[in-house]
């Protein structure tokens, strides 16, 4: 099936393009800390080169598949809106997959090098907080250990604790920001750098093949909690 797959739950910007020969082909953008997400400006771009490296275009596609967080507002909102106008045009299905559930999938190789019994994804979600769930067996439609939801430090610990079955393996950007809390909490958090905190499109891309398509329109995004400026707004409102 040819699949054009991306994120922007998080800072980076994630495409795949698979179906379109043996290797899925991939490109993203990592922004340095402290600099400003670059969805707007790398989104199409980066789309439009895999497909250009593929010499493929919109009218070969079978699928579009996109993340829907939990991440950040604005992330969500450019990607899943690009999503619906990209579906509508080139009149494909639409595949939303969850952002958590792609991480743990793509840690399933760690997971059993490990010898992990859960794997637990985390997207930082600024504030103090992050995004997180976990599972025994991360898939589609699997039964969560942990619910995804929000969690502060010491709820992600006390979650975490929860889970006192065996290893736990922790990834995700989320998993480096709170790794402190997490390894004091019994879970393995790999090293900053590794590959396996990154959001995969590819394996967005594989999900997607066992997903069910669904009206544009019926995709939305998983924000968990309000935005950032809707929260100032109440909070600056008297009691």
């Amino acid at each position: 099936m040819r699949v054009l797959a991306f994120d922007t739950a998080t800072p980076a910007t994630a495409v795949a393009l698979a179906g379109f020969g043996a290797k899925v082909l991939q490109a993203r953008d990592d922004p340095p800390p402290g600099r400003r997400p670059g969805h707007v400006r790398r989104l199409l771009p980066l789309i439009d080169s895999l497909l250009t490296r593929a010499g493929a275009d919109f009218g070969e596609l079978e699928r579009i598949a996109v993340g829907t967080g939990p991440g950040t507002f604005t992330g969500l909102r450019i990607g899943i809106a690009t999503a619906r106008a990209l579906a509508g045009a080139a009149g494909v299905p639409l595949v939303g997959v969850p952002t958590l559930l792609s991480l743990a999938v793509g840690a399933r190789a760690t997971m059993a090098g490990l010898g992990a019994r859960h794997v637990l994804a985390v997207i930082d979600a600024r504030r103090g907080e992050a995004f997180a769930a976990a599972w025994a067996q991360p898939a589609p439609g699997a039964a969560q250990a942990i619910a995804t939801g929000a969690y502060g430090p010491t709820a992600l610990a006390r979650a975490v604790r929860g889970l006192d079955d065996g290893p736990i393996l922790a990834v995700g950007d989320g998993a480096v920001e709170f790794r402190e809390v997490l390894e004091r909490s019994g879970a393995f958090v790999p090293a900053d750098g590794s590959d396996v905190h990154r959001v995969s499109a590819a394996v967005h891309a594989e999900l997607s093949r066992g997903l069910a398509p669904a009206d544009p329109d019926h995709v939305r995004p998983q924000y968990i909690r309000l935005p950032d400026a809707e929260l100032a707004r109440r909070g600056a409102q008297p009691t």
